[in-house]
């Protein structure tokens, strides 16, 4: 049996099982009949054209874990940020751990999507926002087949979450191979404010898949501020689909950092429904070996006088893998927009590959915007000036690198996401330069 045949079997199973109202089985059940027609992308897809799941969707994947398992606190303390205090959303193969969570109703809610899709209490709130801004192509609709859990985050007006909001998801490989759909709503209302750090995290090098899905609404004059770190086993694959909704003055970043896994897609599309929006989006890729990180990007300028900034960079060795794949959409009415697109990318090896592919789509013709594209090596006569001075090959181009790299690193805005992210990079390069960017 195929792996779409299993989930389109399973999900009668599931519907049977879950709580929910029935505006909720509804749209479950849209959800499951789009994923049967569509199935799973193919490279026969423009979208997919660099992509190929076949060597994921191999697997004979669990959908339900046959037991609720646990881990340790001293195990995965690393994976947390504890420098600072935190909340907490953890889920241990798809499952919440109380243990190692942190939750609030406290002004605001930070807690469960399970609670939040059966609850009387959260009815409004869902019926306003949950599955109103993802796409309905077949990864989407998949994850919302089976919508269960995850966080739920909702900021009411003019209030302010005191302290960052991690998102954590550990897969213990107590299966062989493990399917999981997280599925995340973030709500920040007018002039609200927020941090979030998601990670997704498997505990030993057996076979996941992790198809997640995340609603980001931005109110008027909100900020939201979103830093996703992708560091993980080889054997982890992992399909991140964050659709995100502004409003008149409401900035949203989201910084990515990609530096393991087996495959990783990030689908990450803005909407700008409004004026003076500001939408930032950044990343930095450093992979080796075999492999692959495509970042698939939308920013659909709707409204005049908004501005879009995009900035990845990647670095790329051995016979790993890069695809950028960015488009900026600007609407006939989105006269004034300001919107800037660019991908720089570094191959360390011959074997290494990188499809790079900026898009702009412009329908009025006041506006100001550009993309570019760089692929190439590192500064032969750099590399020289710093060995000339005494510094070893190694860290010279080590350096060169954090260089490179440095300016996606200037706009995070929590100092210890800074210092754990430029540690990461620093393992990645092999070596320990004594400083912070």
């Amino acid at each position: 049996m195929s792996l779409k045949d299993k989930l389109v079997s399973s999900f009668f199973a599931f519907e049977d099982y879950i709580d929910a109202d029935s505006h909720i089985h509804e749209i479950r059940n849209k959800a499951i009949k789009t994923f049967e027609e569509t199935g799973f992308p193919t490279k026969k897809e423009e979208a997919w054209k660099y992509t190929s799941l076949n060597s994921v969707l191999k697997e004979d994947y669990c959908v339900f874990p046959k037991k609720e398992n646990s881990v340790e606190f001293k195990e995965v303390k690393k994976y947390f940020l504890h420098e600072i205090d935190t909340y907490k959303i953890v889920f241990i193969d798809g499952v919440y751990n109380s243990f190692l969570s942190e939750t609030t109703h406290d002004k605001v809610d930070v807690c469960l999507m399970s609670s939040a899709l059966s609850k009387p209490k959260y009815k409004a709130v869902i019926e306003n926002y949950f599955n109103k801004v993802a796409k309905s192509d077949s990864l989407s609709s998949l994850n919302t087949a089976f919508a269960k859990e995850g966080a739920y985050i909702f900021i009411p007006k003019h209030r302010e979450v005191e302290k960052p909001i991690e998102i954590i998801n550990f897969a213990t490989g107590n299966e062989a191979a493990l399917l999981l759909q997280p599925r995340n709503l973030i709500v920040a209302e007018e002039n609200a404010h927020v941090q979030i750090i998601e990670r997704h995290q498997s505990l030993t090098d057996n076979a996941v898949f992790t198809n997640v899905v995340s609603e980001i609404f931005a109110g008027k004059n909100s900020s939201i501020d979103f830093y996703k770190v992708q560091n993980d086993n080889h054997g982890a694959s992992l399909i991140d689909n964050t659709f995100i909704s502004q409003k008149d003055g409401s900035n949203v970043s989201v910084h990515t950092f990609s530096f393991g896994g087996k495959l990783i897609r990030n689908n990450l599309n803005f909407y700008q429904k409004g004026e003076h929006i500001n939408s930032t989006l950044k990343g930095i890729t450093i992979i080796e070996d075999k492999q692959h990180v495509d970042h698939n990007t939308l920013v659909n300028h709707i409204e005049p006088n908004c501005e879009s900034h995009q900035d990845y960079k990647g670095i790329f060795a051995e016979k790993s893998t890069g695809v950028f794949n960015g488009r900026i959409i600007v609407e006939k009415e989105a006269q004034k927009t300001d919107a800037f697109q660019q991908n720089n990318n570094i191959l360390i090896d011959d074997k290494a590959t990188i499809n790079s592919k900026p898009q702009l789509e412009i329908f009025a013709d006041d506006v100001k915007c550009s993309h570019g594209c760089t692929i190439g090596q590192l500064d032969e006569e750099a590399l020289f000036y710093l060995r000339s001075r005494g510094i070893a090959k190694k860290e010279a181009r080590a350096l060169l690198m954090y260089a490179f790299a440095s300016n996606v690193l200037d706009s995070v805005k929590i100092p210890e996401v800074k210092a754990r992210i430029t540690k990461l990079i620093a393992k990645k390069i092999g070596v320990n330069l004594g400083f912070n960017l």
